[in-house]
């Protein structure tokens, strides 16, 4: 005899599944600053990747279960390069990417029996800091706005925090990387860890970039921003930083890779 359980308990009940499971992964923040848009996420791995490019100047960033926002992510990808081929270029929008992500996500989490376990971020870019946009969409479905920061995971309300103290408008890359470490490396019982760039993903959105504004950020790069992060190191917004977020010559070979390594799908 089949049990009778109440639309609002069946709700209840995968919500708290799917925050169980989000909770289990580690948290990742995405920032302005004034060259562009920082993410900043805990991976250690150099293979899966938790921040992507999803078109030109709109990426994506997830936590949770890896082949769940994995699966979202190529999906995007082929939403947005079939829009853009459809339409044109410009009207693939992170506003259109997120209401996009909403339904797929509000379907599932209302007609399957099991939710995805995910949270993503959808970023844009734009021409001056007051085109940029950020979309956060959850499990279930529900999207905001959210301007200057965004935190996702278990712990995101502590980690926002953090960023609510440290995060300011017009904010060069290395003090936003410095925050976004500082929000990081909060653990749940108040003490502070270590995170060093080995344990990192960073990658930018870059506003002075033609066409494609993705890159990730790695290797002598990423540590000369990490120094600069650090109290008493070089002053953020210096000679470096002003390269690593807009870009020069021998950028790449510095450390800071090219949109198309993994982040097609």
């Amino acid at each position: 005899m089949p049990f009778y359980v109440s639309p609002e308990q069946a709700m209840k009940d995968k919500a708290d599944y799917a925050r169980k499971g989000i909770a289990r992964g580690r948290n990742s923040v995405v920032l302005a600053y004034d060259e562009g848009i920082l993410f900043v996420a805990p991976n250690p791995s150099s293979a899966l990747h938790k921040v992507s490019e999803i078109y030109d100047r709109i990426a994506f960033a997830a936590v949770g279960r890896y082949n769940e926002y994995e699966n979202l992510r190529v999906a995007g990808v082929r939403f947005a390069d079939t829009r853009g081929y459809q339409y044109a270029r410009v009207d693939v929008t992170a506003r259109g990417l997120a209401n996009w992500y909403a339904q797929v996500l509000g379907s599932i989490f209302t007609e399957s029996n099991k939710p995805y376990e995910v949270e993503i971020v959808v970023a844009e870019v734009g021409e001056t800091p007051a085109g940029d946009q950020m979309y956060r969409i959850t499990f279930d479905g529900s999207v905001a706005d959210e301007h200057g920061y965004v935190a996702m995971g278990g712990q995101a309300d502590q980690v926002a925090g953090v960023l609510k103290e440290r995060y300011a408008a017009g904010m060069t890359i290395g003090a936003a990387l410095g925050a976004a470490i500082a929000a990081l490396s909060g653990q749940g019982n108040g003490e502070r860890g270590e995170i060093n760039g080995s344990q990192l993903e960073v990658a930018v959105l870059a506003r002075g970039r033609a066409h494609r504004s993705f890159r990730r950020i790695r290797g002598a790069r990423l540590e000369e921003l990490l120094s600069q992060a650090q109290p008493g190191g070089k002053a953020a917004g210096g000679k470096g930083a002003k390269g690593a977020a807009t870009g020069g010559a021998g950028e790449d070979a510095a450390g800071e890779t090219p949109p198309g390594d993994g982040t097609a799908p």
